[in-house]
Order: C-alpha cells, then sequence, then structure tokens
C-alpha cells in the first residue's frame, strides 16, 4: 500500500483526527490521553456497525488487531489501516516485525514504549492532543501532534564531534568533511549505541548524524540526553542517500516529485523503512554516472568540492566552517 490517508474516528462526544503516510505510525502519551478510547471506539464500530454510534472516515478500511491468534488473522488482511494497542504484547516480537515487513497494511501502534524491533521514523511519532469542544454537541476534538521533527534539533552552531550512525558511505563522507575542519568524528557502530557514545563525550558541541526514516525507536533516549546535555544537537534527515537526492547533484522532475512526496511512491510490503527506497532509488539513478553509488564504499566523486557543497548545503543549522579552495 501507498499514499497518504486522512483517518477521522468520532461518536457524539469525540473525535480524532490524523493523517497516516507510512506503514508504521507509533502514538505515544500518558494514561488518560485518550489513547485507549481511540481503539475502543475502533472495535465498537468494527462489532456494532452503525448502532454502534461511532463514524470512521478514510478511503481505506480501517480496523484493530489483536489476541493470540494476530499471527492466523494478519495474513489474511490487505490493503487496510490496522490500529494496536500496548495490551497486544505480540507488537514487541521479532515474530511482529517479520509478519509485518513485507505487508501491504499500514499499522498504526498505540504504545508507552519503544520498539526496537520495528524500523519506524522519527516523524511519525505522534502524541493525542485535546483541542476543544463543540459545546452544542458536547464533542471533545483530540489531534495528533508530533512529538518530535526530524528537523527540530539542529543550531547553528560549528560541533567539535560529529557521531554518524554506521560506518558506510554516509560516515565516509562526514569523516573526510570533519577532518576537513578539525572535528572528531566517531562511528557509533548502529543506531543503538548513539545515545551511550553522545552521552560518553563532554561538553564539547556534538552532532549526532542518523537515519530520521528508521530512528524512531531510539529518540526518546536521544531527546532526554539532549534536554540534560544542550551541547548535543541532532541531524536526522531520511538517510544519508536522501541527503544526496535532496541536494541537487542528481536532477530531475522524478527524483523532485518523490522527494515532494514520497508516501505516493513508497510501496509498503516492498519496503519495511523509506531508508531502503532512498537507497535502490540513488543506486538507479546514478549507475551509468561518475556518481555511481555504493552503500557500503564511498565514491570519492562525493568528495570533490562541488559535490560536497552541494550536500551540506541540505544541512540547515550546522555550521561546518568548510575550508574553501583558494581563488
Amino acid at each position: 500500500m501507498k499514499g497518504k490517508y486522512h483517518i477521522v474516528v468520532q461518536n457524539n462526544r469525540l473525535r480524532y483526527e490524523l493523517d497516516i503516510r507510512r506503514n508504521i505510525t507509533i502514538i505515544r502519551g500518558d494514561s488518560a490521553t485518550g489513547k485507549t478510547r481511540l481503539i475502543a471506539l475502533l472495535e465498537q464500530a468494527s462489532l456494532f456497525g452503525d448502532g454502534s454510534g461511532v463514524e470512521v472516515h478514510c478511503e481505506r478500511p480501517v480496523r484493530t488487531l489483536g489476541g493470540k491468534d494476530w499471527n492466523l488473522v494478519l495474513p489474511n488482511i490487505h490493503e487496510k489501516i490496522i490500529f494496536l494497542d500496548e495490551e497486544s504484547r505480540f507488537v514487541k516480537s521479532q515474530e511482529f516485525a517479520a509478519a509485518i515487513k513485507t505487508s501491504s497494511n499500514y499499522f498504526v501502534i498505540i504504545t508507552r514504549e519503544d520498539l526496537p524491533n520495528l524500523p519506524y521514523s522519527v516523524d511519525e511519532i505522534y502524541g493525542i492532543h485535546s483541542s476543544g469542544k463543540y459545546r452544542d454537541l458536547r464533542r471533545t476534538y483530540n489531534e495528533l501532534y508530533r512529538i518530535y521533527r526530524a528537523d527540530a534539533f539542529t543550531d547553528e552552531q560549528k560541533p567539535e564531534t560529529v557521531v554518524a550512525e554506521d560506518s558506510h558511505s554516509g560516515y565516509q563522507f562526514f569523516q573526510e568533511i570533519c577532518g576537513e575542519n578539525e572535528i572528531a568524528c566517531i562511528s557509533a557502530g548502529g543506531k543503538s549505541n548513539l545515545k551511550t557514545i553522545a552521552g560518553k563525550l563532554g561538553d564539547e558541541p556534538a552532532l549526532v548524524v542518523a537515519d530520521g526514516a528508521a530512528i524512531g525507536s531510539e529518540m526518546n533516549e536521544l531527546y532526554q540526553l539532549m534536554r540534560h546535555k544542550p551541547t548535543v544537537k541532532c541531524y536526522l534527515p531520511e538517510s544519508f542517500e536522501w541527503l544526496i537526492l535532496k541536494s541537487g547533484l542528481i536532477d530531475g522532475k522524478a527524483i523532485k516529485d518523490i522527494l515532494n512526496h514520497p508516501e505516493d511512491f513508497i510501496e509498503s510490503r516492498e519496503y519495511f523503512s523509506w531508508e531502503r527506497y532512498f537507497t535502490e532509488l540513488l543506486v538507479e539513478y546514478t549507475q551509468d554516472s561518475y556518481l555511481k553509488y555504493n552503500k557500503s564504499r564511498l565514491n570519492e566523486a562525493y568528495l570533490n568540492d562541488r559535490e560536497k557543497q552541494a550536500i551540506l548545503s541540505v544541512m540547515k543549522g550546522v555550521n561546518w566552517q568548510m575550508n574553501r579552495p583558494n581563488s
């Protein structure tokens, strides 16, 4: 399934509105924020139909999933938006992760816990916000708001240390940039190590660079780290490959259309994470050019001054103090 979908769930007292655009969306929040009530409304609508007093509006069918037989039910569900709550303990299992990896459905998971087995985006973690009442109907309107944004953590500063998520092409690129500008560059060796490594740094300005498309499960700890250690900032693009595509080095209307509305192009059953899609897209569009991309080993063409500047220009808010060639 692909595309963006607007969902309205309401009865005579409550109304929830949300937009879903990826295969995995997370709704977080403490008790009494309306999470459980949202699931209850959907279950009432499913069980009792029009007699439930609950209206569910969406271009795609919306339903819940739970119970011990979830793994028998799920293979028979296609092209739907499925809601699950934190009582469904199986959402933390590798079995569930494997089951939804090639699913044609979108999943909305209501939970207070991090789910490290799932590659969900920092941009698709939401809370529920009550925004007022219709006095005549006594209806409380609830809307989702983003808890984190991938572009919300940078500042105008030169970092003294950069912590990159892995040791692939992205790290190799930033290692070169850092070397030119007397900045230390560290590979975390995986997203689960980012908080630990950044937390061990001193009080110098530090920048964590990671793939926002799949770092959702680490964001709570990273966010808490940034609150207690304000010298640490994060830059979380979809992926390093997305940065290259966004830089304009690979020109064309098709690329621009995809970057403007990726949800209209990325099929959920083929791509568990958008990071994989952008990698394949970049490989496809550069395979016959001097910019031929390899995720494991960076093509040195990306280290030419023009190419470096184009990629870094996408990273608003980071002062690299690039060395310029003499004119």
